[in-house]
């Protein structure tokens, strides 16, 4: 029943399988290193056997899971190397579209990131008992729609799949120092201001630089060496 269900479905149970999965990822339902089984992936997603069984070659080779000998899948394993080659390709696919986006984004698309970092800075100057965690998330929000903006400008499906994938392995990287919290809200927001600034002089060489350093205090953060 179950693959008569996956065949009927087809890629819309596939993507609803991924998606489910990224999403427990994401929310720490599943760590990173950690074993799973596919009767424990069916009982977090909600999904049939078959959907779990045609998700994981997937994964596999998205590099989220990987299939260690007589124990079984493993979630990504956070390391030195995953920090070094996430933040390596993000720096080489942002540079690039970093440069390309600051001659093409309009006008209009400029102002409302720009808009929305400063309602955000606005909102966390008056907060005179410490940021929320609504603004956190907020913020978090913010962070990713700028660097989300500028890779889909490209409009080049290969490079947003493959800028998704590594997203995905970048939050899994000491998350607490990936994702925002309310001592390193108004830092960020400032550091992409400034990037957002170097788009705004429509001058490419002065975005990548700016785009450089974000991503290298990103690196930094992740690290734990601020």
């Amino acid at each position: 029943m179950d693959d008569a269900i996956a065949g009927r479905d087809g890629p819309n149970l596939r993507e609803k399988a991924y998606d489910r999965f990224t999403h427990h990822l994401l929310a720490r339902d599943i760590r990173p290193g950690q074993f799973v089984s596919q009767r424990q992936l069916v009982e977090l997603t909600g999904l049939s056997l078959a959907a779990i069984r045609e998700l994981v070659p997937r994964l596999e080779s998205e590099g989220l899971i990987k299939t260690v000998p007589q124990r079984g899948m493993q979630v990504a394993h956070v390391d030195l190397s995953l920090i070094r080659d996430a933040f390596q390709f993000r720096l080489f696919m942002e540079r690039e579209a970093v440069a390309i986006f600051t001659t093409e984004a309009s006008d209009a698309t400029l102002a409302r990131l720009r808009q929305d970092h400063e309602s955000v800075v606005a909102e966390a100057a008056t907060q005179e008992g410490g940021i929320t965690s609504d603004l956190v998330v907020r913020a978090q929000a913010v962070d990713w729609d700028l660097h989300w903006t500028i890779m889909s400008s490209l409009g080049n499906a290969i490079i947003a799949d493959a800028y998704r994938v590594n997203s995905i392995k970048v939050r899994l990287i000491r998350q607490e120092q990936t994702l925002l919290s309310d001592a390193l809200v108004m830092p960020v927001m400032r550091e992409h201001l400034t990037v957002i600034k170097a788009i705004e002089t429509r001058d490419p060489t002065r975005a990548v630089a700016a785009i450089d350093d974000h991503i290298n205090s990103a690196r930094s953060r992740a690290l734990g060496l601020r």
